[in-house]
């Protein structure tokens, strides 16, 4: 088995089951995650949660990846990994939407013209006020419309991923913290 930042790869018959995998190129699809979180993909270059990058040898069923090593010294390419930005769902969606406002969407063109990271990690987060299934869809589609926002200007999305209230920054015991978890997470990989 090998350990890849939490995620685990095991060998079953010779065919290696990837329990999470978020990779880079083309054209993206859907996958769930360990804790049945859902969320885009993208065959290529896959950069695990660290921030360490794998080559991946083909985008069929067995996710058979290596480890991207410095030829020089047999270390792992990893990228510097910080959340470089935490945006106000409010400020940037109508009520209710995944429909970006239009100073939300220009704000948004202009952080990733500017950011200058090598990729980026788009996590959707939503208060407690609707049920878990509905807050799930609703994060994950923000982050889906975030994560066009930064494609559309030609950044490279590593994963977006929708946590709906699972993962608040604060209690939803009042409106200004409920205000704190409707909110959009923005991780840079440089």
């Amino acid at each position: 088995m090998t350990k890849m930042s939490g995620m685990a790869t095991r060998l079953l018959g010779g065919v290696a089951i990837v329990a999470t995998a978020l990779w880079m190129a083309p054209h993206p699809v859907q996958a769930q995650n360990s804790a049945g979180v859902s969320g885009r993909v993208q065959p290529g270059l896959w950069i695990d949660p660290d921030g360490c990058m794998h080559w991946v040898a083909d985008g069929g069923v067995e996710g058979y990846m290596e480890g991207r090593v410095n030829p020089h010294n047999g270390m792992p390419v990893c990228l510097d990994v910080n959340t470089c930005a935490v945006a106000n769902s409010d400020v940037l969606f109508h009520t209710d939407s995944a429909r970006l406002t239009h100073a939300g969407r220009a704000h948004l063109e202009q952080f990733f013209r500017s950011a200058g990271a090598f990729a980026y990690a788009i996590y959707g987060h939503t208060d407690s006020r609707a049920s878990d299934e509905y807050n799930m869809r609703l994060s994950q589609r923000r982050a889906a419309s975030v994560a066009n926002v930064a494609r559309g200007v030609g950044a490279r999305v590593a994963r977006e991923i929708g946590y709906g209230e699972r993962r608040p920054a604060a209690p939803n015991n009042s409106a200004a913290n409920m205000q704190k978890n409707r909110r959009v997470e923005i991780v840079c990989y440089r």
